[in-house]
């Protein structure tokens, strides 16, 4: 039978055998390649995917995977899990620790499982729905219920005009206390911790947002698509306290 609590231990070393790899090539001088999105890509990620698919094949042999850099194992399973061997690639040819790796487990189709770990920083978030917890102790969304107190985070500013109204966003920023583009996983990083209040991405892959699903919900948090829908069926985010989660989703759609 299967043990969220067994998956819960497997995620940690999921975490850990990715971050030795990555650990090796951060900050070195690397080959970057562009992928058909034109999205860059090292052998940090490949080599970080290979090494948790392996395990994964190994512990689990009757589970999917779906992975950014190789596609898709076993699709029909049961348990499906979802890797982003490092989300935030741009960030991480740059020096830069605003970037993770994401892990998630999905249940028929629904996420039951998220880990957002940061290695460089030994940082390692996981969360069930229910709880989040960062190395052991358990974290939660701060209370805001004023935009006007708000602190806003992005991935890519110019990225959001493509896919959404750039001027109702551009009206959302001047409301907020602060806006900053600390984006990919580690802005969602910083709304479960409290540490930020709204994070948004226009539009998203389901490597990039299924992990950050459980992890939000854990810590009290609100996530939904850009319109307030299902994220699961979503290719958006808007994660964000409770308290001002419905008037970012108004202000941005209405």
């Amino acid at each position: 039978m299967n043990d969220i609590s067994d998956f819960k231990i497997f995620s940690r070393h999921l975490a850990q055998i990715s971050s030795e790899v990555i650990k090796r090539y951060f900050r070195t001088d690397i080959n970057i390649e562009s992928k058909s999105d034109n999205s860059p890509v090292t052998i940090a990620d490949k080599k970080a995917e290979e090494v948790m698919r392996e395990e994964i094949m190994k512990k689990y042999p009757d589970h999917g995977i779906l992975g950014e850099e190789f596609g898709n194992h076993n699709e029909e399973a049961e348990y499906k899990w979802i890797l982003d061997p490092i989300d935030g690639t741009k960030s991480f040819i740059c020096g830069a620790v605003t970037f993770g790796t994401l892990i998630a487990l999905l249940k028929k189709d629904q996420p039951i499982l998220g880990v957002i770990n940061q290695p460089i920083l030994n940082e390692f978030l996981i969360g069930d729905n229910e709880t989040a917890i960062l190395n052991n102790v358990e974290v939660r969304v701060r209370d805001c219920s004023n935009i006007s107190d708000a602190v806003l985070l992005t991935s890519d500013h110019l990225v959001i005009g493509k896919y959404h109204d750039q001027k109702k966003f551009d009206t959302l920023i001047k409301q907020v206390k602060l806006y900053r583009m600390w984006g990919d996983c580690y802005g969602y990083y910083l709304i479960a911790t409290g540490f930020a209040d709204v994070m948004i991405d226009p539009v998203m892959s389901p490597w990039d947002s299924l992990a950050l699903i459980p992890v939000i919900r854990g810590a009290k948090g609100i996530i939904t698509d850009y319109h307030g829908n299902d994220p699961v069926k979503g290719n958006s985010i808007i994660a964000a306290c409770p308290g001002i989660h419905s008037k970012i989703i108004s202000l941005l759609n209405n």
